[in-house]
């Protein structure tokens, strides 16, 4: 697979885009070509940014050309296999297993969703393969990318219908 330059290329050195380079937090079980829910690994492979979500409280709306929704206390988003809703957006009262979309720490102050495993998701394939804000540099995630909010809203300013993310990796469970 051939990267082109409109492409957010990741590996185990970081990431580019547009030339520039960006450090960039992985999830905590490296890349992985064979993701499965819970694993806590990135998966290998080409993705697209479909939409996002924001904390209108904390920021305001990026600028870029996917379709952004400000969260409020009642956003979630469904991470149980056996949940006909699994890997989508849901609302609370939720029962399933879900996570938070208005985070308490600034994780998902900004978070873009990509289209790993998702609309048409199978369950046990992974749910929640977000792009978001980090925790710090080295900082692993769930199995996310990561970056710091102001490379995340640089790189989401850029972003064009042509581009992908591109994550190359190899790790123990590749």
């Amino acid at each position: 697979m051939k990267a082109r330059r409109c492409d957010l290329v990741v590996t185990r050195q970081g990431a580019r885009f547009l030339g520039r380079r960006f450090p960039v937090a992985i999830g905590r079980g490296g890349f992985t070509g064979n993701k499965r829910e819970g694993d806590g690994a990135t998966p290998v492979g080409v993705w697209r940014l479909m939409t996002g979500f924001y904390r209108a409280d904390r920021v305001t709306a990026p600028d870029g050309p996917l379709d952004m929704r400000a969260v409020g206390p009642l956003d979630l988003w469904s991470d149980d296999p056996d949940d006909n809703a699994y890997n989508h957006a849901v609302r609370a009262p939720y029962g399933p297993s879900h996570e938070r979309l208005r985070r308490g720490d600034g994780l998902y102050d900004i978070v873009l969703v990509s289209d790993w495993n998702w609309p048409d998701a199978v369950p046990g394939r992974g749910s929640a393969i977000f792009v978001h804000c980090w925790r710090g540099p080295r900082k692993p995630t769930a199995g996310c990318l990561a970056f710091r909010p102001d490379h995340l809203r640089w790189i989401l300013a850029r972003w064009t219908p042509r581009s992908r993310v591109v994550v190359r990796g190899q790790g123990p469970q590749s």
